[in-house]
């Protein structure tokens, strides 16, 4: 199964881009008592890169079945992005964390979300000199990984300024005994068991479930002003459209900010995953990395709205009240 989905991940992303001169792709192993290691990363570094730089992290986390070699497939992207001034130089990261979730196993066997930002993360910023703000701490990925950004973005918003999650492995529901088999048949009983505890604890999956998450943590995530982008294809393989779209729909009726693509005619595979990946790198620049000052250039057609609002007893603030965590099926 690991080296299957490894295949035709690969097979889908291996596309041409605009090499950057002179960029450096390495791997270092790192040891540690939370997980099974040593834990290969793969680093991509940026032309005329220097430890001094203090230049962002991205994290780049791959799918199900895939590895720390997921970089090299998006090194290309990278490179075109970089020489298309599309992202500042930076340095983009790939663990290898098998197919983990990228979670905290029930029997404490192996505890990846916390090596993440206990361990990982600092140890990158102090091995290549990078910056410590969260505002240039940015993370996305695909299919696990893109469940894995929302998980580490959601849990952590003090740590990550922005998510970037594509065709996340995410379920459309709030509770385990409502997933159905088409929306998790890629991942039998076995395997959650062995993440979940046997039988599979639903309170701890509950609590592990992204559209739970954005609940539970709405007043953080909303504080912190975390930027987040979702995306899926509408004819995606593993039914993931079900699930993003039912995540995008608690992140409305909750009222939490973020960007929300339904991509026509796409799959979890295939020659659409580069320009989508391109436009996640995108949002992560102009929303975290580097954003723009304000739009004024509307301002006078704005304050005439805000006056007719206020004329016709509409207060100001936000545009919809969140809805309680009640008002949804738990």
């Amino acid at each position: 199964m690991r080296s299957l989905f490894a295949a035709v991940l690969t097979l889908g992303l291996m596309l041409t881009g605009a090499a950057a001169a002179q960029t450096r792709l390495e791997t270092i192993e790192l040891a540690s008592k939370l997980v099974p290691s040593p834990v290969k990363v793969s680093v991509l570094l940026p032309d005329g890169y220097r430890a001094d730089q203090k230049l962002p992290l991205l994290l780049m986390l791959h799918g199900g079945g895939g590895d720390n070699t997921f970089l090299s497939s998006m090194k290309p992207i990278v490179e075109a992005a970089w020489s298309a001034g599309d992202l500042p130089p930076l340095v983009a990261v790939t663990p290898d964390v098998d197919r983990s979730l990228y979670m905290d196993f029930k029997d404490g066997s192996q505890k990846w979300e916390t090596w993440i930002v206990t361990e990982l993360v600092p140890e990158l910023r102090r091995r290549y000199g990078l910056s410590a703000e969260r505002s240039a701490t940015v993370v996305t990925g695909i299919s696990m990984g893109g469940l894995g950004s929302l998980r580490l973005g959601f849990n952590h918003p003090e740590m990550f300024g922005g998510l970037a999650a594509l065709e996340a492995g995410i379920e459309p529901a709030l509770a385990f005994d409502d997933v159905k088999m088409r929306n998790r048949f890629q991942r039998n009983d076995a395997f959650f068991k062995s993440i979940f505890g046997d039988p599979v604890d639903r309170d701890l999956w509950r609590r592990a479930n992204p559209a739970n998450m954005v609940i539970d943590n709405r007043a953080r995530i909303v504080g912190s002003k975390l930027a987040i982008y979702i995306e899926v294809g509408d004819l995606d393989m593993f039914n993931l459209h079900e699930g993003v779209e039912f995540l995008h729909r608690v992140m409305w009726d909750h009222n939490i900010p973020h960007e929300y693509r339904l991509v026509r005619n796409a799959d979890h595979l295939g020659k659409t995953m580069n320009p989508r990946m391109r436009d996640a790198l995108r949002f992560l620049d102009r929303e975290v990395l580097r954003p723009p000052p304000p739009d004024t250039s509307f301002a006078t057609q704005k304050a005439t709205i805000e006056r007719l609002r206020r004329s016709m007893g509409v207060p100001d603030g936000e545009p919809r009240p969140p809805l309680p965590a009640t008002s949804l099926p738990r």
